[in-house]
């Protein structure tokens, strides 16, 4: 019991992290789409993008393999070797990435970018440091210090959002707006580097074993592009044909129906160092158990989220953006919100395959649904437009979770909670009713709303039953 409190506490505290993390796309709506033409909106979309995938490439997968095998190893020196190859190989890797990107600027902004060649000079370092913290925070994570993790991750967040709303504010434009991104980066480095290296110290690595973290983090690589392909590679296949404008018509509608990733990221976080110490003591009862209820308590908040967000696009796009964005970009959230709830349950599943050192797998399910999910874009944006981006996101993740569920119960059977997925499903739709009665308008209005629906879910889910005895006794005793 104390190991679950605990386990249920770092969630908590990571939620709370993730959530900002999450939000600032969120917070930063206004101040972008009030403050700058659709145009470069759609530009800042794009480089939001471009970060959300090449330092991650760049990476060659070794953040996973810090948090699959640094949890286990106990003496000092080679946990020293492991980490300072790991960085080494990411500074390296985040140059040349940083380098190319710089050398080829012109043509670049002339595919992606309006033109906007300094843009895209000043992104290149940006792809820089943004290699390097894929590194430096994983440590942390991997030793398991999760208040750390959540005060520089929120440090992180918070700083983006302060940092680029003063320079958009003043009157900086989207040069503004970049230049508070890059500030964000350096300053971050730099606390999280400070810190490792007073726990640490400092040793040349000898980068000893790395053949093997790379031979199981380099095939997490194309799974990496390849999920980001499903997820993001619209805003340039959207951007291609249709021009930046679209681009940022898209965004809002994506930004808001994503949220629902914020509830499977404290899972995605802790979930594989807990998995990892339980399975290789051979303890696979734990595992189960850890699957099921994450599985559980997932879902508990993402279905209702999904169907709240989906009914609220409208009027949550008006507060957030402009009326003409509003009008646009709502359609694409109950596609978006589905999709990132699939994807939750996909990455419980995909905890399965990591544990069993099974990574390739993963790359092969992402690949297939790369392949589909960018050739339908392809074929359907020029005629149908961005509806057709949300709705081929969606089929993509589909495919995603039926293989890697089918791949991963081979391995681990576990409860799945059908029971409670049909309570869900039914007090979210009650839920509903409130939301389509109440039909708000205005801050205050959508604030209430969201509370009484909130309120109104649980009590119906308790009454359901949807929630056993010692699971309502172990909140109680958690809260206290």
């Amino acid at each position: 019991m104390r190991e679950y409190k605990l386990f249920a506490q770092r969630i908590i505290l990571v939620g709370l992290t993730r959530f900002v993390n999450n939000f600032k796309g969120v917070i930063l709506l206004p101040v972008l789409t009030k403050n700058l033409p659709i145009q470069d909106y759609g530009i800042w979309a794009q480089v939001m993008v471009t970060i959300g995938i090449v330092p991650g490439i760049m990476s060659l997968g070794l953040p996973g393999a810090m948090a699959r095998f640094m949890p286990s190893v106990k003496v000092k020196e080679k946990f020293q070797d492991m980490f300072y190859s790991f960085l080494s190989v990411a500074a390296v890797t985040g140059m040349f990435a940083a380098f190319l990107i710089y050398l080829a600027s012109g043509p670049i902004a002339d595919l992606l970018f309006d033109g906007n060649a300094f843009i895209v000079k000043l992104l290149s370092i940006v792809v820089f440091f943004e290699t390097i913290e894929k590194v430096l925070f994983n440590y942390f994570r991997a030793t398991e210090q999760i208040k750390k993790d959540s005060i520089l991750r929120f440090s992180k967040n918070f700083l983006m959002v302060v940092l680029v709303s003063i320079f958009v504010l003043q009157g900086g434009g989207l040069l503004g707006a970049i230049a508070g991104l890059l500030a964000k980066s350096v300053v971050v480095f730099l606390m999280a580097f400070v810190i490792i290296v007073s726990q640490l110290g400092f040793k040349l690595p000898k980068f000893g074993g790395l053949k093997g973290y790379l031979k199981y983090g380099i095939p997490l690589v194309p799974s990496r592009m390849s999920s980001w392909i499903v997820r993001s590679s619209d805003r340039y296949v959207i951007g291609g044909y249709l021009g930046t404008s679209a681009v940022g018509y898209y965004s809002p509608g994506y930004t808001l129906g994503n949220i629902v990733q914020m509830f499977v990221a404290p899972l995605n976080f802790i979930l594989p160092m807990v998995l990892s110490r339980h399975y290789d003591g051979d303890n696979l009862d734990e595992v189960k158990k850890y699957l099921g209820y994450s599985l559980k308590y997932f879902l508990a908040v993402a279905i209702p989220a999904v169907f709240g967000l989906s009914l609220l696009s409208k009027p949550m796009l008006v507060i957030l953006s402009t009326p003409e964005i509003a009008e646009q970009s709502y359609i694409i959230t109950p596609f978006v919100a589905l999709s990132a709830l699939l994807f939750g349950v996909f990455a419980v599943f995909n905890k399965v395959a990591m544990l069993v050192k099974k990574t390739q797998v993963i790359g092969i399910i992402w690949l297939i649904a790369a392949v589909l999910n960018l050739g339908l874009n392809l074929i359907l944006v020029p005629y149908i437009g961005i509806i057709a981006a949300a709705t081929t996101t969606l089929l993509s993740f589909i495919v995603v979770l039926a293989f890697m569920a089918y791949y991963s119960l081979r391995f681990f059977q576990f409860d799945m909670n059908f029971r409670f997925i049909v309570k869900s499903l039914v007090a979210s739709l009650l839920m509903s009713g409130i939301i389509l009665m109440w039909s708000p308008t205005g801050v205050l209005s959508t604030l209430a709303i969201i509370g009484v629906c909130a309120v109104s879910y649980f009590a119906v889910l308790v009454l359901l039953k949807g929630f056993r005895r010692e699971e309502i006794e172990f909140f109680k005793s958690f809260i206290r």
